[in-house]
């Protein structure tokens, strides 16, 4: 008789996502989970923070969509939530809820990593790709993002910020890979306080400082963290947060052109606009994938992109 002893194969941990919905995001929210899903192979779980009139039309949604979909992955749903005492500062900071993802180190206490995204992101590639960014950290590193610009004659912070920012062209927080638990952990080096301190106790301090001179809300925040804390940031390549800033001005993000682009980021509103043709376009196939092939419908695009977009060419379909 065989006496060896034969385990169970160990089930990978889901890969965790969050965002951060208020107002009329609910629908923006819900096709950002859809591209995650669909190009992904892992199982997910989402940490769906939201206003608590949106929370039964994501309940109602996600359940809606077939058993095969929803056995890919799982979603908690939790309030819009910040420290009592200065909620109503931390709320009106920049959009509405933004600054809240500042907090998620705070909230998700039994979660050790995460990626944090906005609303208005589209994966182009399994969420998985970005996750496996954590195997690439150092002892140091308690997060990732991607530049602002790569381009410093096209930036924002080197030609315009009033208080510190990251590196030559500061970060963009539209996407954003924590190390939860380091964050929970580390003590910050900072110009509040001769000695360093802890996340909880940095952001209210922080705020108070440079209220008054920071444009793009909790974004400039972390800018100003990583500014006196670079040995803690991981950078990743632009095409992992593209923007349509990499392309309105001609293309500069060389990461793109070489590889395709990985995660979509259509910040001020151009999935709902006519601006840019080939934003709204992938964002409109994602939202109606439920016939025909995803992949199909962003080829028959791609073609019609090429002819009708100027500046913001199509470099993601591979």
């Amino acid at each position: 008789m065989d006496s060896t002893v034969r385990s169970e194969p160990q089930r990978l941990q889901p890969v965790q996502l969050a965002v951060v919905a208020c107002g009329s995001r609910l629908q923006e929210t819900l096709t950002m989970i859809k591209s995650a899903v669909i190009f992904s192979r892992s199982e997910l779980h989402f940490h769906i923070f939201a206003e608590e009139d949106l929370h039964a039309g994501f309940r109602d949604t996600l359940q809606s969509w077939p058993q095969r979909v929803r056995s890919r992955f799982s979603y908690s749903i939790y309030p819009i939530s910040f420290p009592s005492e200065n909620a109503r500062e931390w709320r009106k900071l920049f959009k509405p809820c933004a600054s809240q993802r500042l907090f998620l180190p705070l909230i998700l206490k039994q979660v050790d990593s995460v990626l944090y995204v906005d609303t208005d992101i589209l994966f182009l590639r399994p969420v998985e790709d970005i996750w496996s960014f954590l195997s690439s950290f150092n002892r140091s590193h308690v997060a990732a993002l991607a530049p602002e610009h790569e381009e410093p004659r096209m930036g924002w912070y080197n030609r315009f910020a009033r208080h510190p920012y990251y590196g030559k062209t500061g970060v963009n927080s539209g996407v954003m890979l924590i190390n939860m638990t380091r964050i929970r952990h580390t003590h910050f080096k900072n110009d509040l306080s001769a000695m360093d301190l802890s996340w909880s106790d940095l952001l209210m301090p922080l705020l108070n400082k440079y209220k008054l001179n920071i444009t793009w809300g909790d974004q400039d925040l972390l800018n100003i963290i990583f500014h006196y804390n670079p040995e803690s940031l991981l950078v990743f390549p632009c095409h992992w947060n593209y923007r349509p800033d990499h392309c309105i001005y001609g293309s500069n993000c060389a990461a793109a052109e070489q590889h395709g682009i990985y995660i979509l980021h259509g910040n001020r509103g151009v999935y709902h606009d006519d601006k840019q043709p080939a934003f709204s376009a992938v964002y409109n196939a994602i939202q109606q994938v439920s016939a025909t092939p995803l992949r199909v419908k962003l080829h028959v695009m791609s073609d019609q992109f090429s002819v009708n977009v100027a500046n913001c060419r199509v470099f993601y379909i591979k």
